[in-house]
């Protein structure tokens, strides 16, 4: 999954410019799920489909809504103890 926007010091998501270059980029790196700003929505309309085909798109309006899709809920099962010392 792949995110991509600004957030103001409040948590709201703000939209942001050239969606076809980093909804291709997401997709040549192979990545299904690209989180966007509602905002964005309309850019991503605009796209033929041929372009976005494959792929799944969450719109947010906050960072909270963003964070909700990009982790996971579940804790880790053997998690490992770093030290750096």
């Amino acid at each position: 999954m792949a995110m991509t926007g600004e957030i103001t010091l409040r948590g709201k998501v703000l939209p942001v410019g050239g969606i076809k270059e980093k909804i291709l980029a997401a997709k040549r790196a192979n990545i299904k799920e690209i989180i966007l700003s509602e905002e964005n929505r309309k850019d991503v309309e605009d796209i033929k489909e041929i372009y976005i085909k494959g792929l799944k798109f969450h719109y947010v309006e906050t960072i909270m809504g963003a964070l909700d899709l990009a982790l996971l809920k579940q804790k880790v099962s053997n998690p490992k103890n770093i030290s750096f010392e």
